[in-house]
This record gives C-alpha cells, sequence and structure tokens, in this order.
C-alpha cells in the first residue's frame, strides 16, 4: 500500500511535490498551498494527521515563522498537532525545532541534510545563477573574466558552467585544498592577495560564501560595469557599497524554488523516497 502524504506549507516547490506525488498514485493532502493550488480545500486536520507529513524547505522563514505564505504559525506550536506515530520530514530544520520535536517524541528529519539533494539543488542553482546573470549582461559569458567566490558544491558547478559556455573562471578560496582542486579543475585559483590586485579585469562576479567578502574597498578595484550576483544566504558582498559605486547587484536567493519549481520538486520527491526506502516503506 502506498503511503499517504500531508505537504504542509512553502512555494511552489511543494505544490509541483504534490502533483508529482499525485502522478505516482499517492493520496496527498495540502494545507497552506492555495496560492498555487486554488482548488485545494486548505483543510489541516487531513494534512497534519497523514502517516508522512512533508514540510518546506526551509521550514522556518528569516522570521522564525513556519514557512506558510497565508498563515503565521508558531514552528513550536505546529509540531503539538502531530503524533509520535507519525513521520517528519523538513527542509533546513533549525536546530531549536529539532530538539523540540525530540522533546515530544516526535520523528523529524532533515532532507535537506541528504547529499543527494543539497547536489541536485547546487546544481539547480548554478544554472539559475547562469540564468540570472544572462539576463542582466549586454554581452555573452564566451570570451568573458569571471570570479566564483567559494568553492563549494554551487561554486563548482558554477566554474564548470561558466567554462563550458566559453568563459575563463577564476575561483576565490580561503582554503589551498580548494584552490588545489580548482587549478587540478583547469580554473584559474587565487587567493585574498590575488583577487585584490585582479579584480579589475572582471566583468562578472559570484558569490556563494555567506559572510562578507567583497567589502567597500574591494569593489571600488572592479569595472564600473561589473554585474555582481550574490547567492548566499547572508550576503558575501557589501550591497550598499556596490550600489554606490555604480555596479548592479543580485541578491539571487532560493533560485531553485523560483527558476526550476519542478525539478526542485523532483530532486525533493526522490529523497523522500530514498527516505522511505531506507525506513523500509513502501513508495
Amino acid at each position: 500500500m502506498k503511503p499517504c502524504f500531508g505537504i504542509l506549507g512553502g512555494d511552489r516547490r511543494q505544490a509541483e511535490l504534490c502533483r508529482l506525488l499525485r502522478r505516482d498514485g499517492h493520496t496527498v493532502h495540502t494545507f497552506g498551498l492555495k496560492e498555487w493550488l486554488p482548488d485545494e480545500d486548505g483543510a489541516p486536520e487531513a494534512a497534519e494527521g497523514a502517516p508522512v507529513v512533508v514540510l518546506p524547505l526551509p521550514v522556518c522563514g528569516a522570521d522564525g515563522l513556519f514557512n506558510c505564505p497565508d498563515r503565521k504559525i508558531d514552528p513550536t506550536a505546529l509540531l503539538t498537532r502531530f503524533s509520535p506515530e507519525q513521520l517528519l520530514l523538513g527542509g533546513r530544520v533549525s536546530d531549536p525545532m529539532q530538539l523540540a520535536a525530540a522533546e515530544k517524541g516526535l520523528t523529524l528529519l532533515d532532507y535537506f541534510a541528504r547529499e543527494e539533494l543539497t547536489v541536485t539543488n547546487a546544481a539547480i542553482t548554478a544554472e539559475g545563477a547562469i540564468q540570472t546573470a544572462m539576463e542582466r549582461l549586454d554581452r555573452t559569458i564566451w570570451g568573458m573574466d569571471c570570479l566564483v567566490l567559494g568553492y563549494g558544491r554551487i561554486g563548482k558547478l558554477l566554474c564548470r558552467r561558466i567554462q563550458g559556455l566559453g568563459g575563463h573562471a577564476a575561483v576565490f578560496a580561503r582554503k589551498p585544498q580548494d584552490r588545489a582542486w580548482a587549478s587540478a579543475c583547469g580554473y584559474e585559483a587565487v587567493d585574498l592577495a590575488d583577487m585584490r590586485r585582479a579584480l579589475s579585469r572582471f566583468s562578472l562576479v559570484f558569490n556563494t560564501v555567506p559572510s562578507l567578502v567583497l567589502d567597500a574597498a574591494m569593489l571600488e578595484r572592479l569595472p564600473e560595469d561589473c554585474l555582481l550576483v550574490d547567492l548566499a544566504s547572508q550576503p558575501g558582498i557589501d550591497h550598499e557599497a556596490a550600489e554606490a559605486a555604480g555596479h548592479t547587484v543580485i541578491w539571487a536567493r532560493s533560485l531553485p524554488g523560483r527558476l526550476a519549481p519542478v525539478t526542485a520538486a523532483e530532486a525533493i520527491r526522490d529523497t523522500i523516497y530514498h527516505i522511505l526506502e531506507e525506513r523500509g516503506g513502501l513508495v
């Protein structure tokens, strides 16, 4: 017997996830998704009572409240509506919420902690970052000097796409091992001192580092028409200083949900299936 799912809150990714699960033959109850699923009744009881409950990515917004566009819900209060017999799955679950769930005897797993989802999410983000940049540029990436700040999952995949489009990717990474890997993969690797000297030749900068890298002094070294795309949850670029210096800066957060919700939902669905298979559930 296929499991029944409840999907609570989120954005278009969760709406697409609902459609995918139903296409696979599952019963799915939703709550808080009327913006994308207008025909849903939005009654919370059925969704909250399902054996498998899928919470958003992220579970909570920047205000600390549950990520539900049309409701203001305290996440700790939300947990009181579930029972230990249910499996709760959420993305980027905060430590306080994990602790609160454990105290109530609830099983709350973070599906975004799974490598298969974080890698796929990084690939979607890298492609979305390229799309975002190309929509604002008046020239091609082909032949362009591009700087990528950070060499994590997103940074690695961005460099590959830049080179694939004929651009020249340079990587700023603080760790020597990251610079060694970037160099071994065929990219220019720069440390902080090199970057200070080289900034004047970059027409496009992508930031993936969630802490300040480009301050006002560094930004002054960039060409006037340089485009800055900040992908980090916390700015790695001083946005006010960048705009004051005449640069265009785009804080391009949550690209998978905005630009590729179907692909993002497919990745979440597959990860959920992997979790259920490992727990002996039927998918």
